[in-house]
């Protein structure tokens, strides 16, 4: 490789990242240069990429282990690899509202990389919000009171038998969390691993309560925490297109697939990265190039 150019699109979050051909084999100085653009911008975007399900999961495992969803589905064959369809039938897409992927896991997924089998004429973009950019901005107060907080994540709304009507898709296979789902704690605010900037970790989806805390109790501070990380100056906006990718950190972003394409089909794959020792940060540098 020649080395990577990269491309900040918003001040939040986010960079276009060319230059380089995903399908390959990629050196590890090559990945770690990936892996700095993902943690330095959020969520990083590739153009122009034609990827098999095996290239996709190549790709995703040189970041770490890939998760198997406990309850969609994965591909025949490719249990790591998601199919996420919306048919022009269909009138609930499946991601459509702010969360972070995974979070009601006891060990939650670090990153997700979705990739663009069929878009639309219009519309599908997906939102991306930094929770690095949203803690930035709280008060030294309350800072330090969410700091002292964790927060009860499930995927009992989402998954349960209400929420699956909701959530089943043509194409996508999705069991009902009832029975097994399980109830897991985290901090409000997470330090990131690899940088040490510190992120709010709650989301509408998953998120039901503050720790130790009754519901009712919880409700108006997560209220205000979920508007105010969705605030427009902490987001960035993604234009899909044939054979784009997105790689984001779930760790410190949230996001959102808009539902603005009636009567359309989109069809994309996602991998999701999980924690592991191949996760841990890469000392090998590549070249660089960042443009304007």
């Amino acid at each position: 490789m020649t080395g990577l150019v990269i491309r900040r699109v918003a001040g939040a979050l986010g960079a276009e990242v060319t230059d380089i051909d995903l399908s390959r084999e990629l050196s590890d100085a090559t990945v770690a240069a990936i892996r700095q653009a993902l943690v330095e911008h959020q969520v990083i975007f590739f153009r122009d990429q034609d990827l098999t399900p095996e290239q996709q999961v190549r790709f995703g495992a040189r970041f770490g282990p890939l998760n198997i969803h406990p309850y969609v589905a994965g591909m025949a064959g490719h249990p790591e690899v998601m199919e996420v369809v919306k048919e022009p039938q269909d009138r609930i897409n499946f991601g459509g509202g702010w969360h972070s992927d995974m979070s009601f896991l006891e060990t939650p997924a670090i990153g997700s990389i979705l990739y663009a089998v069929e878009v639309p004429q219009f519309g599908g973009d997906t939102l991306f919000a930094s929770q690095a950019a949203a803690y930035d901005a709280l008060s030294p107060g309350l800072k330090a009171t969410l700091e002292t907080l964790s927060a009860v994540h499930s995927a009992s709304r989402e998954y349960s038998a209400q929420g699956h009507s909701a959530q089943k898709r043509a194409g996508m296979a999705i069991a009902e969390a009832d029975g097994y789902v399980g109830e897991y704690v985290h901090p409000v605010v997470l330090a990131h691993p690899e940088t040490g900037r510190k992120a709010l970790y709650v989301n509408p989806a998953f998120t039901l309560r503050i720790d130790g805390w009754k519901t009712s109790e919880s409700k108006a501070l997560l209220d205000y925490l979920f508007q105010h990380c969705r605030y427009e100056a902490f987001t960035c906006r993604f234009n899909w297109a044939r054979g784009s990718v997105a790689f984001w950190d779930n760790r410190s972003v949230w996001h959102f697939a808009l539902n603005d394409y009636p009567g359309q089909r989109r069809h994309m794959r996602r991998v999701t990265v999980d924690p592991g020792q191949e996760s841990s940060p890469k000392t090998i540098e590549a070249p660089v190039r960042r443009s304007a």
